[in-house]
Parts: structure tokens; sequence; C-alpha cells
């Protein structure tokens, strides 16, 4: 195991401006069934490499105010993912395959979703496989699941996107997140304005050991809400994106103000009522 080499990943990036990166081996995902398995897509894979650029809290000031949207839809979501973040993935692809290791990019897509083809062979899953992100970078020891559903890093809260990338190079995996962001104060609950969130009867997901609790949540209320959730861009039976939902946008007010993430502002987010769209059903 080369730490040297997991020494010249972080550097490089660093330099092409990565936030956030965790490693993985093959063990954390042994209990992965292959059709969402990263490693049936590269068996011989030794190390899975989580990638993440934050979204800027600035993105998400005009959905805040309920005055823009189409920007957050740039910079933070669309833009973030097929360009800034997909730039910088495929330069540290090509840093890892400059050093003799193959690397493989896998860019998100709903883990939710079933097969979409027929096997190609006996004993493969059907094509497509699609990894769980929010298990990748629990298994790479960015962070946690929090109560609302999203992936929380203790840097940035729920403002992220990842990429993964697959190498046979044998790197040293990150240690497990063991502190904790999500203290369950209910904010994404009670924000919401039509009750899709119950934290009544949460739901335990274990990750390689480390167990979250999640709120059960009524994905079909969230497709139809309009305070900020996008439908999912690459598929419409794919869970929304709520990151810039009033949900979630409460949520990160919370942590900001309790000081649970370390990206720090001089001035709070939201200073005055909130606007909502839509029948509170609590």
């Amino acid at each position: 195991m080369d730490n040297h080499f997991k020494a010249e990943v972080l550097s490089a990036a660093k330099k092409i401006g990565i936030d956030l990166v965790g490693f993985a081996s093959k063990a954390r995902f042994e209990n992965v069934d292959p059709q969402h398995n990263p490693f049936s897509i590269f068996p011989e894979a030794k190390t899975v490499i989580m990638v993440g650029k934050r979204i800027c809290r600035g993105t998400l000031r005009g959905i805040e105010e309920g005055t823009n949207f189409t920007d957050y839809h740039m910079y933070g979501r669309n833009w973030l993912e097929d360009e800034f973040l997909a730039v910088a993935v495929y330069d540290l692809v090509r840093m890892i395959e400059d050093n003799g290791w193959e690397a493989c990019p896998i860019f998100p897509n709903p883990s939710e979703l079933g097969p979409q083809g027929v096997s190609v062979a006996d004993g493969r899953p059907a094509p497509n496989v699609y990894p769980d992100f929010n298990y990748a970078a629990v298994a790479c020891g960015l962070g946690e699941i929090g109560m609302n559903g999203l992936f929380l890093s203790p840097e940035f809260g729920s403002r992220q996107r990842f990429h993964m990338i697959l190498t046979d190079a044998e790197i040293e995996e990150s240690p497990l997140f063991e502190g904790s962001i999500c203290d369950g104060c209910g904010e994404c609950a009670k924000s919401c304005p039509l009750g899709a969130i119950d934290m009544q009867d949460p739901i335990e997901i274990n990750v390689c050991g480390k167990v979250m609790k999640v709120a059960r949540i009524d994905y079909d209320l969230c497709r139809s809400c309009k305070n900020g959730t996008e439908g999912n861009r690459m598929h419409e039976s794919g869970k929304p994106d709520r990151i810039a939902a009033l949900c979630n946008r409460s949520c990160m007010c919370h942590l900001d103000e309790q000081q649970r993430t370390g990206n720090k502002f001089e001035n709070p987010f939201r200073t005055r009522d909130t606007w909502s769209i839509g029948e509170n059903r609590k």
C-alpha cells in the first residue's frame, strides 16, 4: 500500500480545486449488492475515491429570496456536476493513469433505479450499475447521512456534489467519520410545507458499522414541492434534488447558527421570514 501515492493524489486534488477527497477499500463494499456495487464496474479495482466540490452558499441566495432560480441550476447543479467537477475529476484521473494505475470515473446517477438492460453474461449484473453515492461518501470517511436524508460533510453540511473514481491502485482508506453533524433538531421536518418528512419512526442506515438515523420521506410529495426542490435530472423516477429546497435551507441555517460546519461566514444566511408555497399537512 503506497502512502506516498496517496499524498500525491491529495496534492493533485488540491491544486485542481477539489474540496473533498476520501478513500475506501473494496472490503467496505463487500456487503453491497452487485447491482449497486462500484466494483461490479471494475472488478480488479482496489480503491474507491470520492471527489467533491462545494456548492457555494451564494448560489442558494436567489432561491432563499424567491427571486432567482436559474443561477442555482447552473452554478450549484448543472455546471457544477457536468463541467466544474467533471473537469476536475478528469484531470485527477489523468494524473492517476500517468502514474500507471487505471482510473475509472463514475458520474452520479440515481442508485434507486433498477436494471435498465439485460445482463451480458451469466453472473454479471445488468447494465447499468449505479453505485449509491451517499453510501460511498460515508464509506470514504467524508461525513454522514443526516436525518433529512441528505449527505452531510463536517465542512459544508449538505453543500457539495460528488463524482467517484475507481482505481486498481491500493490506497490507504480514510477513517470513518466518527463525529455527528446532524443533531436531530427537526428543522427540516418543521419547515416542510407539505409535511413530507416524518421523524417519528426513523430508518436506521448502517454503513460499515456507522449507524445513522434518517427520517421517512415521502418523495412523491417532494416531487410536487415548489419551494426549491428540483426533479431528478438524470431520471424522472429518481429521488428529487432537495439541496435547494426549504427543508434543507432550514437545515443549513441551523447548522450555521450552531457552528456545526467548518465553512464559516461573517453574516447569517437567513435574516427575514421565509416564503413557502403549499399546504402544511402536519
